[in-house]
């Protein structure tokens, strides 16, 4: 069975910065569980981060650009948090790399795990187009990743491979 990694807080672990959960859609959920086998991660805490923790923010651009030096992660109270997240994408990769994982559903908005959308840095609750950190080196390699609320997408393109 494939595997694919997904972002722990998507699974019901309470390891988001506020200590909470997401989820995904209970049909997405039985359709993965049926079909993939799930590798359950969350960047930030394999990193080392506690949880709670302050929410935290890439500041003036998305994960590429932290990725290449240019932007940093800042959480809310200031606090410098760009190394835990680069280690935390870096795990996930590891983990990709090491358990042949060529999929990835993350969750959708967060500095990491953020595909599509992540907050614009300035803690107002504005989303922008872009992508996590962790996010960005998956896709960087070669993982395709997908949100809570692509899964049909992730669906149909391992339809269309079989």
């Amino acid at each position: 069975m494939e595997k694919v990694l997904v972002s722990a807080c998507l699974l019901g672990n309470k390891v988001r910065y506020n200590a909470s959960c997401l989820s995904i859609p209970d049909a997405d959920l039985h359709w993965l569980q049926s079909n993939m086998t799930l590798v359950a991660l969350c960047p930030e805490v394999s990193a080392g981060l506690p949880t709670p923790r302050a929410p935290a923010e890439i500041t003036a651009g998305q994960g590429l650009d932290v990725l290449n030096g240019a932007t940093r992660v800042i959480e809310k109270d200031g606090t410098d948090v760009t190394a835990a997240f680069i280690e935390g994408a870096e795990n996930a990769l590891a983990l990709c790399q090491q358990q042949q994982i060529k999929y990835a559903v993350l969750a959708q908005g967060s500095p990491s795990c953020g595909s599509a959308k992540i907050y614009d840095g300035t803690f107002s609750g504005v989303k922008i187009n872009g992508s996590g950190v962790t996010a960005a080196l998956l896709t960087r390699n070669g993982i395709q990743v997908f949100s809570q609320h692509t899964i049909s997408q992730l669906r149909n393109l391992l339809h269309r491979l079989s």
